[in-house]
């Protein structure tokens, strides 16, 4: 049996990761338009490479239910409708907004301060209108906020469905300044789990829900309006 080579392997693999987020990036900016049908070999050569690590990089997209194959043609970046919107918040709501009460109650102030840093970055990325920073730092924030109710199942169920709401056409709300307000919330957020107000924590987490939902629906890009080009390395 012939040796494989590991080396080829983590390359290529490495490629198809920056080509998925440099995607993602696009998706964010506004770049890539909902509705739109790209095809492998025109993004390979916008973005300088092979069109293979393009059509891994689009599988994982569609993975994530944000782009979806058409057949001989490419991939249509998917469009979310209103009704889409409202069913995410609902069901992040549903999970999010209980287990901060149950965080409230469980967690201790170090595990918690140990989440300030984090609160802090989204912040200042915000207030630099760096998107991607952003919402790296809320991913994470997020995440393992809730992971200190220690159910693992439910951290994965909430960070797909965090990959399936991305928030499309972001950076021109960036520029406006909205982001700031968002981001404030999870410090305000934390000082509530904090001082153990569980309740005042639960209402602060439905809001701040509320909040990234006009987010998402002011954030779609116009349809007419075009993107800039792609390049690799946008994070």
């Amino acid at each position: 049996m012939a040796h494989l080579e590991p080396r080829a392997i983590s390359v290529q693999t490495h490629l198809r990761d920056q080509v998925a987020d440099a995607l993602r990036a696009a998706l964010i900016a506004g770049e890539l338009r909902p509705g739109v049908i790209y095809s492998a070999p025109a993004l390979a050569g916008e973005l300088g490479v092979s069109a293979t690590p393009v059509r891994e990089a689009m599988l994982d997209l569609a993975r994530e239910g944000l782009v979806e194959a058409v057949r001989n043609k490419g991939f249509r970046v998917t469009e979310m409708t209103e009704r889409d919107l409202d069913e995410f918040t609902d069901i992040r709501a549903l999970i999010e907004v209980p287990t901060v009460g149950r965080v409230a109650a469980s967690a201790t102030t170090e595990q918690l301060e140990a989440l300030r840093p984090l609160a802090q970055q989204i912040v200042t990325a915000a207030r630099e209108h760096d998107v991607l920073k952003y919402l790296e730092a809320d991913h994470r924030f997020h995440l393992e906020l809730l992971s200190l109710a220690g159910n693992h199942h439910l951290v994965a169920v909430v960070a797909d469905l965090r990959k399936r709401s991305r928030l499309f056409g972001l950076g021109s709300l960036n520029e406006t300044g909205r982001l700031v307000a968002s981001a404030e919330e999870h410090v305000e957020l934390l000082d509530l789990l904090v001082a153990g107000r569980g309740r005042e924590a639960e209402e602060c987490m439905r809001r701040h829900l509320s909040h990234v939902r006009t987010l998402w629906a002011d954030g779609r890009p116009e349809p007419e309006q075009p993107g800039p080009a792609l390049r690799l390395g946008n994070r």
